[in-house]
């Protein structure tokens, strides 16, 4: 497990020194290849050892994240670090000239870091992350040279589509882990096994990595960026990514999600393989070349062998590698892609053209060489498969039209006349180009060793390995003699678009979402300008008649105001002055009139029975008069 711990910690390591230092960054970068490799190889030695750990570390809670070594991580793990080491060697030549080599080599190794984060991570949380991180370090590099024209956006388009189709990914995860109650994943995978909905979600995010239809488009505009981001991007990294998603779910699929996939893979096949071969670029071409190999990879899992589609993803890294990596040389010597400014220059660099061709005939299926061990199990698969009447019929085109464009572009490059110029790190790149271009020679015999140490069988046919050889061959004749040039002229410049359908997630999602935010945009303008009139409105009801009534208003209030504070000191000065001295007057009076009653009572009895008499004579004389 520590050897595979370092298959990630190198190129970490390799970032930090390179972000911290800022000197020497290719040395720094080519140390932690070299790491990464030592620990892909001693894990690989572990694995045939019987060797199986699961090293789980803090994460979320109950969900630990984990790192998984076995022997199919071992061998995704050792065939990304062979690639991206050699890769490496190469780039120290071809950046010879940048300005910026601490960005290109830090970013170079934090994508080599998040791609082995993606092969060995054993739960869906930590893969989630890494897939995340590796489409952030393809826009970083796509957009290395952002000052040029159409960088900014090829990167960006190329980010937002396999954004787009990651959110399958997200839903699937959310419901691998709540189903099963771990996230661990192959105990997620077999508690859902047959899922229809999560297996079409796990494809939906195999496609936008894989540049599968109708997906692909952004594939071709990612060729803006640097030639050995364009050479891992396509090998062993990034668009392997979604293949090797497939692989490692692919007991979940019942037959109707296997139909679905061998369905997406075998339309990606014709539809890119034409693209392919009429592309008047040859890194354009490259990357319409790798949908289609891709999609053979699909066809080999929908036809019910993810074996075979694994050796073949190991036998296309190199091979693609190889063909990239030759293509920058020559795009170096003549500063241009275009086919038709690069007549002749196999000639001006016979050995550069040679392993490119050898990679170039790998590809097509050529005894011995890589290709032809790797593309005959597909083959194979297909034909004893249930879908064989539509699957294998699917797989020979595909071989009829790898031959085809692999041919024309070795006829293209090597007729006509190129004049030799010095290519400055010549030396660093010619190693590079040859060491991937010796691995898609003479790795094919390794492949069946390989599914075997998996644990897994490759499927064989005899029937089908002399049809796909003969298709094979065809498909070269005619690219070289020019037939197919002829063939496909009617169709040539919708092909080399895509057919539109390389834009398929620009009209089914971008374009419908664009329409709808300008709806929502014209509907907020309506409702801004709307209360913007309601204010004026308002505004001028405010100014006018509103503003009198409210004045008019306003002096009545001041008026009752002042009225009612006029009131209350008259109020005040009554209740002070005059209320106060009317009571007091009639205090005094009322102590007078006591004053003298009371000198009336002398305490006599006779003088007090006379005052009572009078007093009765009184009264008595009033009533009388009163009638």
């Amino acid at each position: 497990m520590i050897a595979s711990l370092l298959a990630i910690i190198g190129p970490l390591a390799a970032l930090t020194l390179i972000v911290a230092c800022r000197r020497t960054p290719a040395v720094f970068a080519l140390g932690g290849a070299l790491v990464v490799f030592g620990g892909a190889v001693g894990g690989l030695i572990d694995a045939s050892a019987g060797g199986h750990a699961s090293l789980a570390f803090a994460g979320m809670p109950d969900l630990p994240l984990r790192l998984q070594h076995d022997s199919l991580t071992a061998i995704l793990s050792l065939t990304v670090a062979t690639v991206a080491l050699l890769v490496f060697v190469y780039a120290v030549g071809y950046m010879h000239a940048e300005p910026d080599k601490v960005r290109f080599f830090a970013e170079m190794s934090f994508f080599a870091a998040a791609m082995q984060g993606v092969v060995l991570a054993g739960d869906w949380i930590l893969l989630l992350a890494c897939w995340e991180l590796i489409g952030l370090a393809s826009y970083l590099l796509i957009g290395f040279w952002y000052e040029r024209p159409l960088v900014p956006v090829a990167a960006t388009r190329a980010f937002l589509t396999t954004r787009g189709a990651d959110l399958g990914l997200y839903v699937a995860v959310f419901a691998l882990v709540s189903t099963a109650g771990t996230s661990e994943v192959g105990q997620s995978v077999a508690a859902n096994t047959g899922q229809f909905a999560i297996g079409m979600l796990l494809l939906l995010a195999a496609m936008g990595k894989s540049a599968q239809i109708p997906f692909h488009g952004w594939l071709q505009d990612a060729m803006l960026g640097p030639t050995p981001v364009s050479a891992l991007l396509h090998s062993a990294t990034l668009v392997a990514a979604g293949v090797i998603l497939l692989i490692r779910s692919a007991p979940l699929f019942s037959a109707p999600m296997l139909t679905a996939v061998a369905a997406i893979g075998g339309l990606t096949i014709l539809v890119t393989g034409v693209t392919a071969l009429a592309q008047p670029d040859l890194k354009r071409m490259l990357a319409a070349s790798t949908s289609s190999q891709l999609g053979f990879m699909l066809i080999g899992v929908g036809a019910g062998s993810p074996i075979a589609a694994l050796v073949h993803l190991v036998a296309h890294a190199a091979m693609k590698a190889a063909l990239f990596l030759g293509a920058g040389i020559f795009q170096h010597a003549l500063d241009s892609t275009v086919f038709a400014e690069l007549r002749g220059v196999g000639r001006a660099y016979p050995r550069v053209f040679i392993l490119f061709a050898l990679a170039g005939l790998a590809l097509a299926g050529v005894p011995p060489l890589a290709g032809f061990w790797s593309k005959d199990p597909i083959e194979a698969a297909t034909m004893e498969s249930p879908l064989g009447a539509f699957l294998f019929p699917l797989a020979l085109v595909g071989s009829l039209l790898t031959g085809a464009y692999v041919a024309r572009a070795l006829r293209l490059l090597w007729q006509g006349s190129a004049q030799r110029r010095p290519v400055p790190g010549m030396a660093w790149m010619l190693v590079g180009l040859a060491g991937v271009s010796l691995l898609a020679t003479f790795l094919g015999p390794a492949l069946v060793p390989t599914a075997e140490f998996v644990g897994g069988r490759l499927p064989t046919n005899v029937s089908s390995q002399l049809l796909g050889f003969g298709t094979a061959v065809f498909g070269l004749l005619a690219g070289w003699s020019g037939f197919t040039d002829r063939l496909a002229a009617p169709i040539a410049s919708p092909a080399a678009r895509g057919f539109r359908v390389g834009d398929g997630w620009i009209d089914v999602a971008v374009r419908p979402a664009l329409a709808l935010a300008r709806a929502a945009d014209r509907l907020d303008l309506s409702l801004y300008d709307t209360s913007v009139s309601a204010g004026r409105i308002g505004l001028g009801l405010a100014t006018g008649p509103l503003a009198r009534a409210d004045a008019l208003v306003e002096r009545l209030v001041l008026a009752v105001g002042s009225d009612g504070l006029l009131l209350a000191r008259a109020s005040r000065r009554f209740d002070e002055v005059d209320l106060d001295g009317l009571i007091g007057q009639l205090v005094r009076a009322t102590q007078l009139l006591g004053e003298r009653v009371r000198r009336l009572q002398t305490g006599f009895v006779s003088r007090e029975l006379l005052l009572a008499a009078s007093g009765a004579a009184v009264i008595l004389v009033l009533a009388l008069a009163a009638r």
